[in-house]
């Protein structure tokens, strides 16, 4: 849970930062200033959530599992800097720009209530108690029926 409350922060930060950067408050300096706490929260949160993520599949799935988290953001990476084009624009508008903190905001946020209620407590816990991989469920729900019969030596 603690990756919902670090994205939750940073999207709360970010629409401060919106506000204050529509209102021509911030110069160079402070809004760098912004990002970088912006980015320190949001990273941590990230960070939690690439750990966990590969942490909630069984063992022999999990490198495709990060595998197609990877190739998500990838998707939205390419397609950010695309929307990021046509928010800068010619410059002349701020306001566009302002829009686009708010998108960033709202994914943000998005990305901390999907933690509240999708999240799996997963902090001090082994892969295994989170997880277990697939070769033990299927040793478990074997039955005795499903054993081979016992091998007898020549008498």
């Amino acid at each position: 849970m603690a990756s919902a409350g670090t994205y939750l922060l940073s999207g709360a930060l970010l629409i401060i930062t919106a506000i204050l950067f529509k209102q021509g408050t911030l110069n160079a300096t402070t809004q760098t200033i912004a990002w970088a706490v912006i980015f320190f929260f949001a990273s941590a949160g990230a960070s939690a959530g690439y750990l966990t993520a590969s942490e909630v599949f069984p063992l022999e799935v999990r490198a495709k599992a990060i595998a197609v988290f990877f190739a998500i953001a990838q998707f939205f990476g390419l397609m950010g800097t695309h929307l990021y084009g046509h928010l800068i624009g010619t410059g002349n508008d701020p306001n566009k720009l302002f829009v686009g903190y708010l998108i960033g905001a709202g994914a943000m946020i998005l990305g901390g209530v999907a933690e509240i209620i999708f999240g799996v407590a997963a902090e001090g816990k082994s892969l295994e108690d989170i997880a277990s991989p697939l070769s033990m469920v299927r040793k478990a729900t074997r039955s005795v029926a499903d054993s081979p019969p016992p091998l007898h030596g020549p008498a």
